[in-house]
């Protein structure tokens, strides 16, 4: 422990107890209990000995919020309890606004889907009316193809017949 303020005629004793080596060797704890006990001897405490010290000052440090709690403690006041209830209204202000963000979602996601379902659907009308338009033609086609198969078939008797009649004639 370095000593730090001097007094008239008192000696600087300067030890590191915890790094200093040699306390252990004979002797030098009897020494360093003789030297204690000659200055307990020499000096005597008076009751204002720190006198030549200017008075600290314990308010450099405080602030408004602990001169206020010093001061309720001084006045034996209890402590004021925590009031949950001024929270509520801003809770209240807080849901009501995620309330309405989310019904502004809400109202978003119903508007995109139906126009999702909106555009779906003449994609749909349109699709089904190709595919009326297909299969009409498509009905058309094999009218045609059994029609023209009729014509075939009818062409193939005349020329057959006439085939039978120019090979008799020619027998």
């Amino acid at each position: 422990m370095a000593g730090t303020g001097l007094v008239a005629g008192e000696v600087v004793v300067d030890a590191l107890p915890y790094f200093d080596q040699g306390y252990e060797a004979p002797g030098v704890r009897e020494a360093a209990a003789a030297l204690v006990e000659e200055e307990t001897r020499r000096y005597r405490p008076t009751k204002n000995y720190l006198s030549y010290l200017t008075a600290p000052d314990y308010s450099a440090f405080e602030t408004d919020i602990m001169r206020n709690e010093f001061e309720r403690l001084a006045a034996r006041q209890p402590i004021e309890l925590l009031s949950m209830k001024r929270n509520l209204v801003h809770m209240i202000e807080h849901a009501q606004k995620e309330l309405q963000k989310l019904r502004k979602h809400i109202q978003d996601l119903n508007w995109q889907r139906k126009n999702m379902q909106l555009t779906a659907g003449s994609k749909l009308r349109e699709m089904e009316s190709t595919w009326v338009s297909l299969v009409s033609k498509n009905y058309e086609i094999e009218r045609t193809i059994v029609q023209l198969e009729n014509e075939i078939f009818q062409m193939k008797q005349q020329h057959g017949e006439a085939n039978k009649e120019n090979i008799r004639q020619d027998f």
